[in-house]
């Protein structure tokens, strides 16, 4: 089997969808509209560093949350800003280039999310470059853009669909 037939194995699914009127925690929904602007009823406060058309969702996975748990930071599921959590997918694979099918909805990833100060609040000692990706390779959240609009409901299937 080649490196990209393993790729499209790797199967998960949607953990939490989380939302909020602008800034951390956000929220856990059942299911959401996704549009090429982002989840429907999530805002950000500050536009210049997060949301619009090449950040529209930010996704993490809960296997790096649990990890940040058992080293005792007080994370949890949308305190990160994070607005899709997925379980299962090899998250090592997830990263800018490559192409998510999440439910009815597909995208792109774009970016590795720089963590910033309002987040401080998930980590032992205010220590949020924990998952800076400069500092700790494989343990960023991603921006995406999204390629395909629909609605995304817990539970839902995460697959990637393309390699970068």
């Amino acid at each position: 089997m080649d490196s990209t037939s393993a790729l499209r194995m790797t199967t998960g699914r949607v953990r939490f969808l989380n939302r909020s009127n602008g800034g951390v925690p956000k929220t856990p929904v059942a299911e959401a509209r996704v549009t090429r602007d982002g989840l429907e009823g999530d805002r950000q406060r500050h536009r210049e560093f997060h949301g619009g058309p090449m950040r529209a969702l930010c996704l993490y996975a809960m296997e790096r949350i649990a990890a940040l748990q058992a080293e005792g930071h007080p994370i949890a599921p949308g305190t990160v800003g994070e607005n899709v959590t997925v379980e299962g997918v090899r998250w090592e694979h997830v990263v800018p280039g490559v192409r998510l099918r999440v439910g009815e909805v597909e995208l792109e990833v774009t970016a590795f999310a720089a963590p910033c100060k309002t987040i401080r609040h998930s980590f032992a000692e205010h220590e949020f470059t924990r998952i800076s990706e400069k500092l700790h390779p494989g343990w960023s959240r991603v921006y995406t853009r999204v390629l395909v609009e629909g609605t995304i409901r817990e539970g839902d299937s995460v697959a990637i669909v393309e390699p970068a």
